[in-house]
């Protein structure tokens, strides 16, 4: 078992900043592939970045590319998220994932957090 604890999230407004993170305990987590999704109200929950368990690869999806940055710190057992340049369609609740392989990660992560909210104003 993983478990996944995001915090981070809050209330900012359009053109911010907020960096999300995610502690993980349980099994090795330098074994796992990280995953960061979200869903706003009324939409289906949504693929945002995901990060290779040594850190060297990474994906993003289009929409948040150049603005978002996924990182991981394997000594603190931790995934981040940094967002910038936020935008008021980035406003959802933001979930961290994990799974053993980074493409299963991105299509159906075996863990989740509970997740955190980011709302952003215009």
């Amino acid at each position: 078992q993983v478990q996944l604890v995001e915090s981070g999230g809050g209330l900012v407004q359009a053109g911010g900043s907020l960096r999300l993170s995610c502690a993980a305990s349980g099994r090795t987590f330098s074994s796992y592939a990280m995953g960061w999704f979200r869903q706003a109200p009324g939409e289906e929950r949504e693929f945002v970045a995901a990060i290779g368990w040594s850190g060297d690869n990474s994906y993003y999806r289009n929409t948040v590319k150049g603005r978002f940055t996924i990182s991981r710190d394997n000594a603190k057992n931790t995934v981040y998220l940094q967002m910038n340049s936020l935008k008021p369609e980035d406003t959802a609740n933001y979930y961290c994932a994990a799974h053993t392989d980074i493409g299963s990660v991105i299509a159906h992560p075996d863990y989740w957090g509970q997740g955190t909210q980011v709302t952003v104003s215009s």
